[in-house]
């Protein structure tokens, strides 16, 4: 595992080293697509080049944000277009049915806002929380808004940190992993509960 991020962590700084902001934006897009590659590293190495003079802070900022709104509209629409289909025809390998599918719904046309809001501060859930709001198909404008509101202030402050931290920028890197873990296992317990608890409702 330690591995795996090393090397991901190798990719971030030779896209952003090599691409500059554009590196940064498509950093970005790929972590919020729903392929893990963590802005837990992107942005503080992003922090940093800001601390060597090598980037601005405010459009580094921009490009950061701009990323997450698109790898976010791309795995929105993703959902939107193909995630129904897929999950009626493949869902019961999963445990996903059309219950489930009823539940998501109802929860992102209740609070589909909150939702994205909070999901794109939280790790993890961040880099996947578009692909359900496309299944649910909620409002793409409000969906777009409130993944920008989200994704904003976690890229100034990642940012900020990276660039306070200057060449130690990485120093958090364990921290960020651990939290993500501890966050990683909350997700798998809520799952746990929620379709045990169905099923036994069934009962």
């Amino acid at each position: 595992m330690e591995n795996i991020i090393t090397q991901l962590g190798q990719f971030v700084v030779h896209l952003i080293s090599s691409m500059g902001y554009f590196g940064v934006f498509w950093a970005m897009a790929i972590e919020s697509a729903c392929i893990p590659l963590p802005s837990e590293i992107i942005l503080p190495f992003t922090g940093y080049m800001v601390f060597t003079g090598h980037f601005q802070f405010w459009p580094a900022v921009i490009a950061a944000t701009a990323g997450n709104l698109f790898g976010g509209l791309l795995a929105y629409f993703v959902g939107f277009w193909g995630g129904r289909p897929f999950i009626k025809k493949y869902g019961h390998y999963f445990f996903i049915k059309e219950r489930e599918l009823a539940w998501t719904d109802r929860l992102f046309s209740r609070h589909g806002e909150v939702t994205v809001l909070i999901g794109r501060i939280l790790p993890v859930v961040r880099t996947f929380i578009s692909l359900p709001a496309g299944i649910a198909r909620m409002n793409p404008l409000k969906m777009a808004f409130y993944t920008v509101l989200g994704a904003f202030p976690w890229c100034v402050m990642l940012i900020i940190v990276g660039e306070k931290l200057g060449e130690n920028w990485n120093t958090l890197k364990p921290l960020f992993h651990r939290l993500d873990f501890i966050v990683g296992v909350f997700i798998l317990a809520g799952l746990f509960y929620f379709f045990t608890h169905r099923k036994r409702n069934k009962r």
